[in-house]
Formats: C-alpha cells, structure tokens, sequence
C-alpha cells in the first residue's frame, strides 16, 4: 500500500487532489535532471509538472522550477520528496506551487514550522533590501 503524500501550500497541509496518472498528456513527473528545453513542446496542455527532491541538498528542481516557468509553463507545479521546511520559500519563489512530503517528514517537521515560512514574499531579502532604498 501507497503512503498517502502530504501536500503543503501557504495554507498549511492539504490532502492530495490530484488523482490523475503522472507522465500522461496532463501530468509530468520530471527527474532532477530533466531537459527543460526538450520538453517545451509538450507543455502546452499539462495541467501539473511535479518535480522529484532525491535529497534535501539536491538543489537542480529550483533551476527546474525556475526554467518551467520562463518558458511559460503556467500549470500547477509540485516539488516532491526530500524538500525541507526551512525550504519552503525557495521553493515558492523558484515558481512552486505546493510541496509534497511524505507523513514521516510531515511528523519530523510540523505544519506550523512550513506555515511559518509561508510568507515568502514578505521574507525575501531582495524585498527588504529594496525598501532599503
């Protein structure tokens, strides 16, 4: 039996609602190492990319993220696996939409320690140092 994944949003923790097979005409599932240019053909029309997190210091989904989105991928997108709380704001500003994690890091690292990064706007450097000015 399938543990049943954890989604965190700015919200805090969510049930999964998505319930359509990966890697199908909708829906991606993209290796950490995935061509972002090579499948820029088959973006239009995929409604969810979830990007795998082999480990927490496994950094290459960001650049995914970042790349899906200037080429104008406009769908849900979801890092998944080992993305810690601490994060959780550069995920979002990378152009994630929502995390998945399993229970086991959901018991590790609590929903109020990913809600308290969810304001990750507010927390950017770049911001602060632009009122600064």
């Amino acid at each position: 039996m399938t543990e049943t994944p954890v989604i965190v949003r700015d919200t805090g923790f969510q049930p999964e609602d998505w319930f359509e097979d990966f890697d199908s005409a909708t829906a991606l599932d993209l290796a950490p190492d995935a061509d972002v240019e090579a499948l820029a053909d088959r973006l239009p029309g995929v409604q969810m990319i979830r990007v795998d997190f082999p480990s927490f210091a496994d950094g290459r989904g960001f650049t995914i993220a970042r790349l899906l989105r200037l080429k104008g991928y406009t769908g849900r997108l979801r890092a998944k696996g080992h993305v810690l709380a601490d994060q959780y704001a550069m995920a979002r500003r990378a152009g994630f939409d929502e995390v998945e994690i399993s229970a086991d890091l959901a018991a590790r690292q609590p929903e109020d320690q990913w809600q308290f990064r969810a304001d990750w706007q507010g927390h950017d450097y770049q911001s602060r140092l632009r009122a600064r000015g």
